[in-house]
């Protein structure tokens, strides 16, 4: 638990994004990691209360720092990041 707060952390993780863009199925990914296909489910649903050692297990596995793969506020959508990118591009041409 969080001790300021008192409540429980919600971890949240691309995990799902990572595995279907490097084309594993969920059982693929589970038996590289020693876990059962389902616990990797919970994980991707954000149904599970990851350990350290199988965040850094996946974190390794796809070869990413672990706040690129976890992290305690959500991730932005795919249309965020290529709003932001945009107008970040659209800065840099104008100054």
């Amino acid at each position: 638990m969080n001790e300021q707060s008192g409540r429980r952390i919600t971890i949240y993780n691309r995990v799902r994004l990572l595995r279907q863009d490097r084309g594993l199925s969920r059982k693929e990914m589970a038996d590289a990691l020693g876990i059962n296909h389902r616990t990797l489910g919970y994980v991707e649903r954000q149904d599970y209360r990851i350990s350290l050692e199988l965040a850094f297990r996946i974190s390794n596995f796809f070869g990413l720092p672990l706040e690129t793969v976890f992290a305690q506020e959500p991730f932005p959508t795919l249309s965020e990041q290529l709003a932001q990118s945009v107008r970040t591009r659209e800065e840099e041409d104008a100054g």
